[in-house]
């Protein structure tokens, strides 16, 4: 009896590891610097007498960046940090919006502020890869809850807009004078 005799060919399927788009790498250096900022405001603040303060989680959690409180001055920080090289920082009326649903959940504390964190890094953005030297700065601003919620930009001399299509109104928010040192400057 003849049998038939049959190979399996096994191949070899190269796997190709797919480069990551210039998109990817600049989204995933903006989370990075995204994290320092809040991991460096936490940082500031435990080394401060009397205060606690927590990174909340990522940003697809409808958490703020960061959670701050000193129960000895009844105080408690809800902060929404933004950090880059451009000339301006947006920040998106609903980061705003969740920021001062925690604060009032905190009935226990008599000072409630939601701050808006903005860090211009010392480098400023021209073109793809291309940067000029420019003073780093750092502004804490405080959100005034009689504001209507919206978005807003934060513009590298300190100030702030609404950001609507039709028009740009300035918004007047107080600095807030953090309990640590800063590169905070006082707007124009």
């Amino acid at each position: 009896m003849k049998s038939k005799s049959s190979s399996i060919v096994i191949m070899k399927q190269k796997l190709t590891k797919k480069n990551p788009t210039n998109h990817q790498k600049a989204a995933k250096t903006r989370r990075q610097r995204g994290y320092q900022w809040e991991d460096t405001i936490v940082k500031r603040f435990r080394k401060t007498n009397n205060w606690k303060a927590f990174r909340l989680g990522s940003p697809s959690v409808a958490l703020p960046d960061v959670l701050a409180v000193n129960t000895e001055e009844s105080t408690i920080f809800t902060i929404e940090a933004k950090s880059g090289t451009s000339t301006s920082l947006p920040v998106p009326a609903d980061q705003i919006e969740r920021c001062l649903d925690w604060i009032k959940t905190f009935d226990i504390y008599e000072n409630k502020k939601v701050l808006l964190a903005f860090k211009f890094l010392s480098k400023k953005r021209i073109d793809v890869g291309i940067y000029k030297n420019r003073e780093l700065r750092e502004f804490f601003k405080i959100w005034d809850e009689s504001l209507e919620i919206t978005d807003c930009v934060c513009t590298y001399d300190g100030k702030i807009f609404a950001k609507n299509i039709s028009s740009k109104k300035e918004l007047f928010l107080k600095e807030c004078k953090m309990p640590f040192k800063t590169k905070q400057r006082t707007s124009a």
